[in-house]
């Protein structure tokens, strides 16, 4: 249970305007208790990322985690690897979530040795990386250039490098939008979020975060050149996908 302080509570009072969704200092400070009750299964998404990591990420390479908010997937990434000479590299552009997660990294012991860089994941370069992960970080870039940054990615792979993509999508079938919605509202109101909450967040992302639907994922990563493309994990409409090169 988080203290109250760490609680996100930044929608529990009514705005005549509610303003967009931005990663500033106030989502930051709450926004693990925000991420967990928020996105279901997003602490077994953390988790597998690290078991992935275990069997993916090869000696020399590169790993990066572009959009690692407070560092969490690369931490676990980090404790899970054995391989040797790899750099881990935490990209973000908000520096109000690379503040705390330096001060994560800052409180383990033995100090995680992960890079972070403020920076747009657009004018990153990738090279010689066996792992990327992008956790729930592409459905803030402008669909138009979603294209542009996995092909990116691709191309500074070694081969047999994996990209675990994990989404927020639509579904196409208006019934079972509906029912996913009815659900993931379900999911929040259980984890103590009240009807405003759930309504005033929802407008807040609703021209910030665009999801798509699966096949389009999928067609777009096939498209870029990854062999093989595989849902692994899914709940209402939060996915997570694994492609290899």
């Amino acid at each position: 249970m988080a203290d109250d302080s760490n609680k996100d509570r930044l929608y529990a009072d009514a705005h005549e305007l509610v303003p967009d969704f931005v990663f500033d200092d106030r989502v930051a400070r709450v926004f693990p208790d925000m991420i967990n009750r928020s996105v279901p299964g997003y602490g077994t998404i953390i988790n597998m990322i690290g078991t992935l990591a275990a069997q993916y990420v090869k000696d020399g390479s590169y790993c990066y985690d572009l959009g690692c908010s407070l560092g969490a997937a690369s931490m676990a990434i980090h404790s899970a690897i054995d391989a040797e000479d790899v750099v881990l590299v935490g990209v973000d552009n908000s520096p109000a979530m690379l503040a705390r997660a330096k001060a994560n990294l800052a409180q383990c012991r033995p100090d995680p040795a992960i890079e972070l860089i403020c920076a747009d994941i657009r004018d990153v370069t990738i090279q010689q990386a066996s792992m990327v992960v992008l956790n729930f970080t592409l459905q803030f870039l402008p669909a138009g250039e979603r294209t542009t940054i996995l092909k990116k990615i691709h191309d500074g792979m070694l081969p047999d490098g994996l990209l675990v993509l994990s989404e927020k999508i639509l579904v196409a079938n208006d019934t079972a939008q509906q029912l996913f919605t009815q659900m993931h509202h379900g999911f929040k109101k259980a984890q103590g979020y009240s009807d405003l909450e759930i309504s005033q967040k929802r407008s807040a992302l609703e021209d910030v975060l665009i999801p798509e639907s699966l096949a389009c994922h999928i067609e777009r990563l096939k498209g870029v050149g990854f062999s093989t493309v595989e849902v692994w994990f899914q709940c209402f409409n939060f996915v997570s996908l694994l492609a290899i090169k």
